[in-house]
């Protein structure tokens, strides 16, 4: 991550648009990757007049709903078959139908709070695609939750300024609290599955 950082403090400022741009995308098709560090550096150097606000935050949004939607087509697309095929051994057939079931139901609010969700952004938009939700409402609702999130990044490292970096610690914290949290109601919502097909199968009658 120092090294991106110092790559982008020594080019111009054209540059950094696009590798801000490119950073945001990737980190939706291949997490974790630093990108919430770097848009917090972009930040910086917004404090110091190098970028412009409007433009780094329009770039970093634009790139973190393209990656969120490039991840969304191949749901769609290829979602089932990926499953049905164990390539993701550790979702049975069961769970994946709970997820999209709960997809329908909440999916775009889910959409609304994925950037908020670090280290989940590739699950959510793929089962956001798996579960076939509106193409336009599902892009627009991400742009909205990136612009939120990157605009709090940004506005951070701009009165951070050269002290950034101090950012860094809160966020790893708030990714490992949310992370926690998620884990947990993973694990409690497939206790309770476990739980009640188990309770069901002692109840059915023996036929003997």
């Amino acid at each position: 991550m120092e090294d991106i950082v110092n790559n982008l403090s020594a080019i111009s400022p054209l540059w950094v648009y696009v590798a801000i741009a490119s950073i945001a995308y990737i980190e939706n098709i291949f997490p974790p990757f630093p990108s919430d560090v770097i848009v917090v550096f972009a930040g910086s150097l917004i404090g110091v007049g190098t970028i412009d606000f409007t433009t780094a935050l329009l770039l970093s949004t634009v790139g973190s709903t393209l990656g969120f939607m490039t991840m969304y087509k191949i749901g769609h697309w290829f979602g089932h078959r990926i499953l049905e095929e164990g390539k993701i051994k550790f979702i049975p057939k069961e769970g994946v139908l709970k997820v999209e079931s709960w997809f329908q139901k909440y999916g775009y609010w889910i959409i609304i709070a994925n950037r908020f969700l670090s280290g989940t952004r590739a699950v959510v938009s793929f089962f956001a695609g798996l579960s076939e939700l509106s193409l336009m409402r599902t892009t627009i609702l991400s742009f909205l939750s990136a612009m939120l999130w990157n605009s709090i990044l940004l506005f951070a490292g701009q009165k951070l300024g050269q002290n950034w970096r101090e950012i860094g610690f809160y966020l790893e914290t708030y990714t490992k609290t949310v992370t926690a949290i998620l884990v947990v109601g993973a694990l409690l919502v497939a206790a309770r599955y476990i739980y009640k097909r188990t309770n069901n199968a002692s109840q059915q009658p023996n036929n003997k």
